[in-house]
This record gives C-alpha cells, structure tokens and sequence, in this order.
C-alpha cells in the first residue's frame, strides 16, 4: 500500500508541475510584448500563497515528502511568474499587484508560518495549516465556475480548453485516492471538490463540443461583463470577468 502511494504521489507530481508550467507559455509571450496586456496578476498571488503554504504543510507534515515538493517546485515558479507580471505589467495593474503580493505573500504567509512555527503547539500545527490550505484550495477550485456558467451561457467551450480541465481532473483524481492511501483528509477534502468540478466540466465539454454556438462567445461575454459592471456600478463594486475563472484554472496544479 505504502509502494502504490508513492507512486501514485510521483504521477500526481508529475501531473501537478505541467499544470504549473501552463503559463509559461503566456509569459513567453508578455516577455516578447514587454506587455501583459489585459491579464491578470491575482491568479498567480493567489497560487503562490496556496503553493507556499501547502509546501509548508509538506515540511512539517513527517510524510510529506512529494507534498512538499511538488509544492515547493509551484511556488517557485509561481514566483517566477508574479515577479515577470510586476516587470511588465502597465503602471496601474503593477501597483495594484505589488500591494497585493505585500498583503498576501508576505503579509499572510509570514502571519501563518510565524504563528505555526512558534505560537501553535507542536501537536497541532499539521491541524492548523492544513485546514487553511484545504479551504484555501478549495476555493480555487471552485474558481472556474464562472468560465462554466459562460459555457452554459454561449454554447461554446472556447474558453474553457479540453486538455487543461482533462489535466485538473487527472491531478485532483490521483490526489484524492493518494489521500485515502495515507489518510490525509487535508488532502483529500480540497480535491474531490476539485474532482467534482473537474467532472462537471468534461461533461460540460462533451455537451458542449458539437453544439451550433447561438451567439458569439466573445460577445456573449462582453454582453455579461457589461451587464455586471452596469449592477456593480449600481451597487458601489467592481464587476469580475468571467474569463478570470480561466487565468485561475490554468494555474492550479497543487495538491
């Protein structure tokens, strides 16, 4: 039992680093452009948090070995990303981001490893970051939902690509059954909702794939984000794209 959850951590390593390795073509892109043009800098903030904090759940964690790694591997990158989209990123988007980064990379994460490490009791620390890393995961995980109701919506699955929600289903699958192998429910919550999800999406997709397209999806969307500006402007908000679930999607990868 112990051999097949090694291995089966390994392939979700393995799977886990092509998810975030994803971007690396649209920053090869922004390095090309010295632009990021209209994307966003708070997927990859937000995923180096996750990544950061489940490697530091790996480290205390006396069986996290290929946690820690993978994690550490998407940390690394992830910062390698966010410190490319502080370099190119227009002057409003790149104050926006640094604030944030200072909030959340070293704000939060700082607050969360400074309290385990010498506030929480020994006996409890693998409890108390791994409830944080399951509910922030899980949250990430449910990002998407807006590029699936704009499937719904248009008809279309242009902005929900097949290989990435086929990718984020394997990784949450291996995930899942690596967690009932060494019974990590910190590991296992966060990805069979992440299993759920990435379900609903390929069966989105094979709804979906062949069907006449109604409208425009690019339109279809403009048409909603206009919508949702026009009922955040009235509440006093700032609307949230429904591509964002998509930036968000392509760069989860942690267990």
């Amino acid at each position: 039992m112990a051999n097949l959850s090694f291995i089966l951590g390994v392939i979700g390593n393995v799977i886990s680093i092509l998810l975030f390795a994803s971007p690396i073509k649209t920053f090869w892109g922004v390095i090309k452009k010295k632009s990021t043009g209209d994307y966003k800098g708070e997927p990859y903030i937000t995923t180096l948090l996750s990544t950061s904090l489940w490697t530091l759940y790996g480290i205390i964690n006396p069986d996290g070995l290929l946690v820690m790694t993978v994690n550490g591997a998407g940390a690394i990158l992830q910062l390698i990303y966010v410190i490319l989209f502080l370099v190119y990123a227009p002057k409003d988007a790149k104050v926006k981001a640094a604030k944030l980064v200072c909030v959340v990379n070293v704000g939060v994460l700082g607050t969360v490893t400074a309290v385990t490490l010498f506030a929480v009791h020994k006996n409890t620390r693998l409890t108390f970051v791994g409830i944080l890393c399951t509910a922030l995961t899980i949250g990430m995980y449910a990002s998407p939902l807006s590029a699936m109701s704009t499937v719904v919506k248009t008809k279309s699955v242009e902005y929900m690509p097949f290989l990435l929600s086929l990718f984020l289903f394997l990784n949450a699958g291996v995930w899942s059954v690596y967690a009932v192998l060494v019974k990590d429910i910190y590991i296992g919550v966060p990805n069979a909702v992440g299993l759920f999800l990435g379900s609903a999406q390929l069966i989105l997709y094979v709804i979906y794939k062949n069907k006449p397209v109604s409208t425009n999806p690019s339109e279809a969307i403009e048409e909603e984000e206009e919508e949702e500006e026009e009922e955040e402007e009235e509440e006093g908000g700032s609307a949230h794209p429904a591509r964002r679930g998509i930036e968000m999607n392509s760069s989860l990868g942690n267990v």
